[in-house]
C-alpha cells in the first residue's frame, strides 16, 4: 500500500516536473530572448530597406536635376551668335532679312544724299552713308528689341502668379499656359501662344518651354525654362517652385527701379555734358554764322572738327558705360 502511494507520488512529482520544464525551458534556455532579437533585427532591418529606398529615391532625383543643369550649362556654352533673323524675331517685327537690308540700304542712300546736299562734302556724304546703313538700322532694331524685352521682364511676374493659382486650383499646366496665351498682355501673350502651338504640334511642355529662353534672352525666361524642364523630369511642387521665382523676379524688379533711381542723376549730367557741345555750336551759328562756318569750310577748321567728334563720341561712351549697370 505504501508502495503503491509512494509510486503514484513520484509520477505525479515527474508529470508536474514535466509540466513545468516544457512551460520554462524557452525562458531558461534562452529561445524567447533569441525569437525577440530576431523579430527586432527583422524590424531593423525592413526599416533599413525602406530607409535606403527613400534615400535611393532621393539621391536619384538630385542626380536628374543635376544632370538637367549640366544640358542647360553646356547649351549656354555652345549657343550660337545672335542672327539678325533672331535679332529681329525678338523686336517682334515681322520682317525678312531681305527687307531690313533693303531699309538699310534706303537709309543710308538718304542719309549720304541729305550730306552731301548740305556739306557739298564727299567724306561727310561718305560718312552719311555709312552711319544710315549701318548704324540707324542696327539701333533702330536693338531699340525696339530690348523695349520689348523690358514690357516682357515686366509682365512675365503676372503669368507666373497665374500659372501657380491654376495649379493649387487643380488645374493641369497646360490649362494654365492656354490661359495666359489668350488672356495675358503682350508681349507675354504672344510668347505663350507660341508654346501652346508648339504644343499643338507634338512639343512636350519642356521643349516648348525651351523656346521661350531662346526667343526671349532674359534670366527671367532662363529661369522658367530651367524650372519647367527640371520639374518635367524629377517631380517636385511646382506651385512652390513657381511661386518663389515669381517672388524672386518681383525682387529683381525692385531693385532695377532702385537702381534707376540712384543713377537717374548721373544719367542727366551725362546727357546734359553730351549735348551741350551741339547746343553751343547751334547757338553761336544763330548769332554770328561767319564766326563758326570756318569749322566745315575750311579744311583745317573740318579736321579739327572731326578731331573733335572722335573724342566726343569717346567720352560719351566712357559717361554711358558709368551709368549703365548688370542687374
Amino acid at each position: 500500500m505504501e508502495k503503491a502511494l509512494i509510486v503514484k507520488i513520484m509520477l505525479g512529482a515527474v508529470a508536474l516536473g514535466g509540466v513545468f520544464y516544457g512551460l520554462l525551458s524557452p525562458y531558461l534556455s534562452g529561445e524567447m530572448r533569441a525569437e525577440k532579437r530576431k523579430k527586432a533585427l527583422q524590424r531593423s532591418s525592413t526599416g533599413r530597406t525602406r530607409g535606403g529606398d527613400q534615400s535611393k529615391d532621393v539621391s536619384q532625383r538630385r542626380k536628374q536635376i543635376t544632370e538637367s543643369l549640366k544640358e542647360f550649362e553646356t547649351r549656354g556654352a555652345t549657343k550660337r551668335k545672335v542672327t539678325l533673323e533672331s535679332k529681329i524675331a525678338q523686336a517682334g517685327l515681322s520682317l525678312s532679312r531681305r527687307q531690313f537690308i533693303l531699309f538699310s540700304a534706303f537709309s543710308g542712300l538718304v542719309s549720304g544724299l541729305l550730306l552731301l546736299v548740305f556739306s557739298k562734302s564727299e567724306w561727310f556724304a561718305l560718312a552719311g552713308l555709312l552711319v544710315g546703313s549701318f548704324g540707324l538700322p542696327n539701333w533702330w532694331l536693338s531699340f525696339v528689341r530690348k523695349r520689348r524685352i523690358n514690357k516682357f521682364a515686366v509682365e512675365f511676374p503676372n503669368a507666373i502668379d497665374v500659372i501657380v493659382r491654376g495649379i493649387k486650383a487643380g488645374l493641369p499646366l497646360g490649362d494654365c499656359l492656354r490661359v495666359i496665351a489668350s488672356e495675358a498682355a503682350e508681349p507675354v501673350r504672344s510668347e505663350f501662344r507660341m508654346i501652346v502651338e508648339q504644343q499643338t504640334m507634338g512639343l512636350s511642355v519642356s521643349e516648348a518651354v525651351e523656346k521661350i529662353a531662346e526667343r526671349i534672352p532674359t534670366p527671367e525666361a532662363n529661369f522658367f525654362s530651367i524650372v519647367i524642364t527640371i520639374q518635367q523630369k524629377a517631380g517636385g511642387n511646382l506651385s512652390e517652385t513657381l511661386g518663389n521665382l515669381s517672388r524672386v523676379l518681383r525682387d529683381r524688379k525692385k531693385m532695377k527701379g532702385k537702381i534707376k533711381a540712384m543713377s537717374s542723376e548721373a544719367k542727366a549730367s551725362a546727357g546734359i555734358i553730351g549735348s551741350l557741345p551741339f547746343v553751343v555750336g547751334i547757338l553761336v551759328w544763330l548769332s554770328s554764322p561767319s564766326y563758326i562756318e570756318l569749322l566745315w569750310t575750311n579744311p583745317i577748321g573740318r579736321i579739327v572738327m572731326a578731331a573733335a567728334g572722335l573724342w566726343m563720341f569717346i567720352g560719351v561712351m566712357v559717361m554711358k558705360k558709368m551709368v549703365s549697370f548688370d542687374f
